[in-house]
């Protein structure tokens, strides 16, 4: 499934090919190059991560202090913690400060998407790939629904933006969810706070449910949000 994903990491070329390679896997990455930044930004909860991807060294405040600073406020976010620093002494040292993993610089895009897949499958919440909501089926794998109906099944090819935005709607059925939310959790901070992207986006989901003539199970509830209704 797409991650939310804060990535603390103060050298430029580095954080953008990490970013570059995580929202091509259709992740959601706010990227932040100092310690005390992202150490308010999870403290103020204006985003609800799955993972935190940190440098050791980092302006403000390292790493590993930031690491003390979230276990011993008692949250539990999974940490990858980078570093060029390769002796065993400081991984124990990274560890020990409450990182879940560790990865050495320099260091292959492919192992660090195979670390964040075996952080993601460590978490008590970990589901399946699939996703099934009443005759909805969601693979993430394939970017594609499926809805199935009384006369056979049609199969829907998503971008990565609807994927994220039906896989959140799915995980929540029937519940209330207010637009402010939705970009909360479903873009990343450095988007224009003022923007209609939730509206836009719920329409363009509609708009292609429509085009193969299925009904949208996303209601508009005035005032309030949006709510995922899976049976008609």
């Amino acid at each position: 499934m797409p991650l939310r994903i804060l990535l603390v990491e103060d050298e430029a070329e580095l954080a953008g090919a990490i970013q570059a390679v995580l929202r091509a896997e259709q992740h959601i990455v706010d990227h932040l190059a100092e310690g005390l930044g992202a150490w308010s930004l999870i403290r103020g909860e204006l985003a609800t991560y799955n993972l935190a991807i940190v440098d050791w060294m980092l302006p403000g405040l390292s790493g590993p202090e930031l690491c003390r600073r979230l276990r011993g406020a008692g949250l539990t976010l999974p940490v990858l913690m980078l570093t060029a620093l390769a002796d065993t002494s400081h991984r124990v040292q990274g560890l020990d400060a409450g990182a879940d993993d560790y990865l050495i610089k320099p260091f292959a895009m492919e192992e660090l998407l195979a670390r964040i897949r075996a952080l993601q499958r460590r978490q008590p919440n970990y589901r399946e790939l699939l996703l099934r909501a009443g005759p909805y089926l969601l693979d993430p794998a394939e970017s594609c629904l499926t809805v199935q109906e009384a006369v056979g099944s049609t199969r829907i090819t998503l971008s990565a933006k609807e994927l994220q935005l039906l896989a959140y709607f799915m995980e929540h059925p029937r519940e209330i969810i207010p637009g402010a939310r939705l970009r909360s959790q479903l873009w990343s901070l450095e988007d224009d706070p003022i923007s209609n992207v939730v509206a836009a986006q719920v329409r363009l989901l509609r708009r292609k449910l429509a085009s193969h003539g299925l009904p949208s199970p996303i209601e508009t509830v005035a005032s309030k949000g949006y709510r995922f209704e899976p049976e008609p």
